[in-house]
């Protein structure tokens, strides 16, 4: 906001509004999330490649798997920080983030790594909140909880260890991790499905409030 001098303005002051241009589809952050999209259908190739259990084509996957997640942790900060925020970006990185971890998960299962219940619950929960979001998103936002943030990590840890063909230690040490993750999951699942009922009950009592004092006038 740019004061204008009063002797420029005829002895008034004024002010004028600085406009912040919308952020164009053609960002890094959207570009990030367009290359995990991408990444999805190459890294079910590498994970199915020659049955699926080839220790080398195993690590390519993880690989692509690893990247998707750091995308992940920077296109969403480097849309706030730098106001790249689009409706685009809105709709395809959370779509983006459940694809791969659901890629991951599926093939997993399929291959009779990991018991399907693990994979049910997973994506029962991450699909669930995000419809949850949608439904409340009128009332407002539900923000990243600390424990969600948590909850990503574990995820993305335990199904890395995952993808990998270990054995040994390593191997038993990630069952320790990926119930974690899943303990995580059910426990920050809950508290957004309590933090959703909080945010639609306010925001319907707004309403009812606003239509009252409508209705007297």
């Amino acid at each position: 906001m740019t004061g204008v001098p009063a002797s420029a303005a005829g002895g008034h002051s004024a002010t004028a509004t600085a406009t912040v241009a919308p952020a164009g589809l053609w960002n890094i952050a959207n570009i990030l999330t367009m290359v995990r999209l991408f990444l999805v259908p190459g890294f079910v190739l590498l994970m199915l490649h020659n049955g699926g259990y080839d220790p080398a084509w195993r690590s390519f996957a993880w690989a692509a798997f690893a990247i998707a997640m750091i995308t992940d942790l920077f296109d969403g900060h480097l849309a706030r920080r730098y106001n790249l925020v689009t409706d685009f970006g809105k709709i395809a990185d959370p779509i983006a983030d459940k694809a791969i971890m659901g890629a991951a998960l599926l093939c997993l299962s399929a291959l009779g790594d990991l018991p399907w219940w693990v994979t049910g619950v997973i994506l029962f929960r991450e699909i669930g909140i995000t419809l949850m979001r949608f439904w409340v998103i009128k009332h407002g936002v539900i923000p990243a909880s600390r424990g969600g943030k948590m909850k990503t990590l574990a995820q993305g840890t335990a199904v890395g260890m995952y993808i990998l063909a270990l054995t040994g230690p390593l191997a038993t040490f990630r069952l320790w991790v990926m119930a974690v993750a899943v303990a995580l999951t059910v426990l920050t699942g809950l508290d957004y499905v309590r933090q959703a009922v909080v945010l639609r009950r306010a925001g319907l009592a707004a309403e009812r409030e606003r239509a009252g004092r409508e209705s007297v006038r």
